[in-house]
């Protein structure tokens, strides 16, 4: 018996911590397009722009009600004016000053309603460009010239620089062995040599309907230069050390279909065929889970000779058995 230590390695892919899909906040057609997937923009780079013509005119508008309610308060805050002044000298009455000051108040409203109007119209326009808000790598692009893009439809793809996470789908069963710690291995499969160590940052907390698997993020510690979005790399992971029993390969054989050992029988010194459950097969030896325990004497040499309760003699070392 002896404490086996073993390792579980998958394969994933880097990916950016921080991802964003970008879309334009207004409808109409692109009518340029500035990036393809894999460039790489700075924040406030602009990626693609759709047909102002809209948006222009509205501005337009919005400008030119603004020029007339400028207008009628200027109007009104001469007529409230010389109202006051007649008021003042009494030659109007109260009334008309009352109703020049309301004149004045609604132009001015006017005028603060055209002017968030106009502030609106200038949005929109700058609207039809759409701009990288972080700097990073596109990875999608959902957009073509001539396309009618709508408002709120994806466009683009952003992967934001800074901290990079290598992702792996792994299978639920994984979940019930006991790892070593946090700190997984990481590897690039196109060159080993170069490599990383993560920490397991975040584990879906639901299951893959399609794939049967939980995703896991790992983030990199100092990702190097090689380790670019979308490299596919290997994680290792260090199991807890487990007792097992190891035997040599001479010791198995067959029970049936099933595999067996020769076990022997510390009063009579008599074999007897026993069926055991195999983890794994190694170089030399063999891994077993079920069937024996701590202090049986298994025969390691010699089996193909025995036959059910035939007697043996042990070696000086109580652990192997010879033929009688």
């Amino acid at each position: 018996i002896a404490e086996r230590r073993s390792s579980l390695t998958l394969t994933g892919e880097v990916q950016a911590r921080v991802q964003a899909d970008l879309s334009f906040r207004v409808s109409g057609r692109v009518v340029e397009r500035l990036v393809d997937v894999g460039t790489h923009v700075a924040a406030g780079d602009v990626l693609a722009r759709i047909n102002p013509a809209e948006q222009q005119a509205d501005l337009d508008a919005a400008t030119a009600a603004v020029s007339a309610a400028q207008s009628q308060v200027r109007v009104a805050n001469a007529n409230f004016d010389r109202q006051k002044m007649l008021l003042s000298n009494g030659f109007t009455t109260r009334a008309a000053y009352d109703q020049a000051q309301e004149s004045l108040r609604t132009a001015e409203g006017s005028l603060e309603g055209a002017q968030a109007q106009l502030g609106t119209a200038k949005e929109a326009l700058a609207y039809t460009e759409l701009r990288a808000n972080a700097a990073g790598v596109i990875t999608a692009v959902n957009v073509e010239v001539g396309q009618v893009a709508q408002a709120a439809q994806s466009a683009f793809a952003l992967a934001h620089d800074g901290a990079r996470d290598a992702v792996f789908d792994v299978y639920e069963s994984l979940f019930f062995r006991q790892f070593e710690g946090k700190k997984v291995q990481l590897a690039l499969v196109s060159d080993p040599s170069v490599t990383a160590q993560g920490d397991v940052r975040e584990i879906s907390p639901t299951i893959d309907p399609k794939t049967a698997t939980v995703r896991v993020k790992i983030a990199i510690d100092d990702p190097p230069a090689a380790m670019t979005l979308g490299s596919a790399v290997s994680g290792t992971a260090s199991l807890k050390p487990e007792p097992r029993i190891t035997l040599p390969w001479n010791a198995l054989t067959a029970a049936g279909a099933k595999p067996a050992v020769w076990v022997v029988d510390p009063r009579t010194t008599t074999v007897s065929l026993r069926p055991v459950g195999v983890e794994t097969y190694e170089t030399g030896a063999f891994v077993v889970s079920a069937g024996l325990v701590p202090g049986d004497r298994v025969v390691v040499d010699s089996g193909k000779f025995l036959s059910p309760g035939q007697a043996v003699t042990l070696d000086d070392e109580g652990g192997q058995g010879d033929r009688s």
